[in-house]
């Protein structure tokens, strides 16, 4: 329970004690905390004095694990040569050769031998702090999860499903009265039938199954397949009783069959386990809807009918047939505005629709729109568990002239009558540096990471001169090489020089070593002096990862990588946990990922996470250029809305914009009432 709570709020629970502690054994525990790179607060500090020397140390027993994963200290993280940095900056490049050659015929672990004694770390950043939370807290996590308007990560049903595991049926008290996003709805729904059956979770399941695609998730989720249904699922065998309630719920949504033929082979497939006709008789429309489907009868399609009256020109047609669906018609509004319709008639059924349509999809809209015509290139994520980035040149029509302005002034007002119906703020302040991080739209595909960042946010880099790439993993059924690399490239995205395995050193990079092989696991790190980077005219360190053997991480045991910062290289251990800034786990199903970038003439590291598509001959850095490229400028030109135009628009309805933080009652920035780390709370709150 502590590791979720400490993950996810930086909060634990415990209760007080039977007393004894010294302060002595309250510093100890103060002082391995400290190592991790956390703090406790006053008031935890004081909860802790009231244990007993028994309760200090299970607390201790508890928190140190929990804490040292999310550093990525849980491990042990050694170099190839046990003298890095210092003696791969002083040795002959032959040197290295004979070294690394040692090592791959010998399959000799180097970093066995005995390191000299390291200097103790000099400097560090700033501790993390950690905080006493109450039980009403961490139910909160629950809620919030369940509430989210947006699509969860895989850490988040994983975390949703323990407490449905834990809690079974009593979760119910937790969830919220609606679970806006299908997505979300179909995962609770599968792990409420699988882990709390009964009829209480049989009737919530029931009464919010209102489309036939909200079936076929819940069936996709039951069988554990991907629920964006971007991808097929093998189904299999289903409970009598759950076949019963998923063909009821269809029946109870009319006539099913227009929702069914979105994904008719996917339902072909689905019928061959529910057998619908056992029940044609009590069922006969979804009987009916499946005897279409695998009769392939006639049927008008309402987005077959909208795409033929754009094809033809007829863009007045397809915006009065997409009138009756709101959200249909804010996502082709661009086409619809370029198509022919008239715009002042577009505009107004966009703001007579905007009331109905989410509040994300507006918000990316309003950003759309803000974007528009500014970008040479054209960048997607497809949906889907594995995130990859699909780029094109922006060769559509520009808008008439005015459209965009109109179109976003719309989507604001919108957004502005709907969140005014919250509590109020009060004067507000944020911090502009959120203008440079993005809103959580979309976390299907974020990895684990010890800060919760969307695809496209920037973070100012610390006042360093060094930052320490770093990463571990271990073999999964066969040997495993993981490479760990940083590609240079100039202010134009044009290529430079790669610091790999196949290039130790240059630019003012320096690797640690190759490392081939990882039965007892493995570590590699690259460091990168900052200043002499730039003077070289460097302007961006792609961070890339390469599974060389071509395993994807989804089959190894544990892979993970992150960055440090460093004052000195030359003091303190090859890792240490107090100097991290970012740590990610690397599990989807891709064999090379780019976590994140480093935009030096701006002093930020961008996070990407998102994988490097193609099937090169040799899976590393050099072979994978072209799509390294793509993604620095997918990141330089993202249209992403940013969490300062959110905090904005709420601050507009339902309080003051200030200019001074001193003044205000609610604050946004890191340190402030809501953090922009705090996804779950952004997510379930203000979107």
């Amino acid at each position: 329970m502590n590791g979720i709570f400490l993950r996810r709020r930086h909060k634990f629970q415990l209760k007080p004690g039977d007393g004894g502690a010294s302060a002595v054994q309250v510093a100890m525990v103060q002082r391995e905390l400290e190592q991790l790179g956390f703090a406790l607060t006053p008031q935890a500090l004081e909860r802790l004095h009231t244990q007993s020397p028994a309760q200090l140390a299970q607390c201790l027993r508890e928190l140190r694990p929990a804490l040292a994963k999310m550093t990525g200290a849980h491990r042990t993280l050694r170099p190839l040569f046990p003298d890095f940095p210092a003696g791969v900056l002083r040795v002959e490049e032959a040197e290295l050769y004979q070294r690394a050659m040692l090592h791959y015929v010998t399959r000799l672990q180097l970093h066995e031998r005995q390191p000299e004694p390291t200097p103790p770390l000099r400097g560090g950043r700033a501790l993390r702090l950690i905080d006493l939370g109450s039980r009403e807290e961490f139910e909160a996590v629950c809620t919030r999860l369940a509430a989210s308007p947006t699509s969860l990560s895989q850490q988040d049903k994983d975390d949703l499903g323990w407490f449905i595991g834990q809690y079974r049926e009593h979760v119910l008290r937790m969830l919220p009265k609606e679970i806006p996003f299908k997505e979300n709805f179909a995962y609770l729904a599968a792990a409420l039938l699988r882990r709390a059956p009964g009829p209480l979770s049989e009737a919530f399941v029931r009464e919010r199954l209102a489309t036939a695609t909200d079936v076929l998730r819940v069936a996709v989720a039951w069988c554990e397949g991907d629920v964006s249904l971007a991808e097929p699922t093998r189904f299999r065998r289903f409970p009598r009783a759950l076949r019963r309630l998923l063909l009821q719920a269809l029946e109870a949504c009319g006539d099913p069959t227009e929702d069914m033929l979105r994904w008719q082979e996917r339902w072909k497939r689905l019928g061959e386990y529910l057998h619908p006709g056992d029940y044609r008789e009590r069922l006969p429309a979804t009987w009916n809807a499946f005897q279409t489907l695998r009769e392939d009868r006639a049927f008008e399609r309402f987005n077959s009918a909208v795409e033929r009256d754009l094809a033809a020109g007829r863009g007045d047609d397809a915006l009065l047939r997409l009138s009756a669906r709101p959200g249909e018609l804010a996502r082709r509004l661009d086409h619809l505005l370029r198509s022919g319709a008239d715009t002042d008639q577009v505009l107004q059924r966009l703001r007579s629709a905007a009331p109905r349509v989410a509040a994300p999809l507006l918000l990316r809209l309003h950003s759309h729109f803000r974007h528009r015509g500014r970008a040479p290139l054209r960048v997607f994520f497809p949906k889907g568990d594995t995130a990859r980035a699909w780029g094109t040149r922006d060769r559509r029509a520009p808008l008439p002239d005015g459209a965009a302005d109109a179109g976003m002034a719309i989507c604001a007002q919108a957004l502005r009558e709907r969140f005014a119906e919250r509590a109020p703020l009060g004067d507000c302040w944020i911090d502009p540096a959120l203008r440079e991080l993005r809103a959580p739209l979309a976390q299907r595909a974020a990895s684990r990471s010890l800060r919760t960042l969307t695809r496209g946010s920037r973070v100012a880099l610390p006042d360093a001169r060094f930052v320490r790439l770093f990463l571990w993993w271990t073999n999964g059924r066969s040997r495993t090489d993981i490479d760990l690399s940083a590609a240079f490239f100039d202010r134009e995205f044009g290529f430079v020089d790669t610091i790999s395995y196949y290039n130790l050193r240059g630019y003012g990079g320096h690797h640690s070593g190759d490392i081939v092989d990882a039965p007892k696991g493995a570590a590699e790190f690259i460091d990168l002096e900052l200043p002499l980077l730039r003077e070289r005219g460097i302007g961006y360190v792609a961070v890339s990862i390469h599974s060389y053997t071509e395993q994807p991480y989804c089959d190894l045991p544990e892979c993970f990588a992150g960055w440090m910062a460093r004052s000195d290289i030359d003091s303190g251990e090859p890792f240490e946990a107090r100097t991290v800034h970012d740590r990610v786990d690397l599990a989807s199903r891709q064999n090379s990922c780019l976590p994140f970038v480093l935009d030096l003439e701006r002093g930020q590291a961008v996070w990407c996470d998102v994988g490097i598509g193609g099937n090169p001959r040799w899976n590393n850095a050099a072979n994978q250029l072209s799509g390294i490229s793509l993604i620095l400028r997918a990141m330089e030109y993202d249209a992403s809305p940013d969490l300062y135009t959110l905090f904005e628009l709420h601050a507009q309805a339902r309080g003051r914009l200030v200019s001074e933080r001193a003044q205000a009652a609610t604050v946004f920035a890191v340190d402030g009432d809501v953090s922009p780390f705090d996804v779950d709370r952004i997510r379930a709150e203000f979107l």
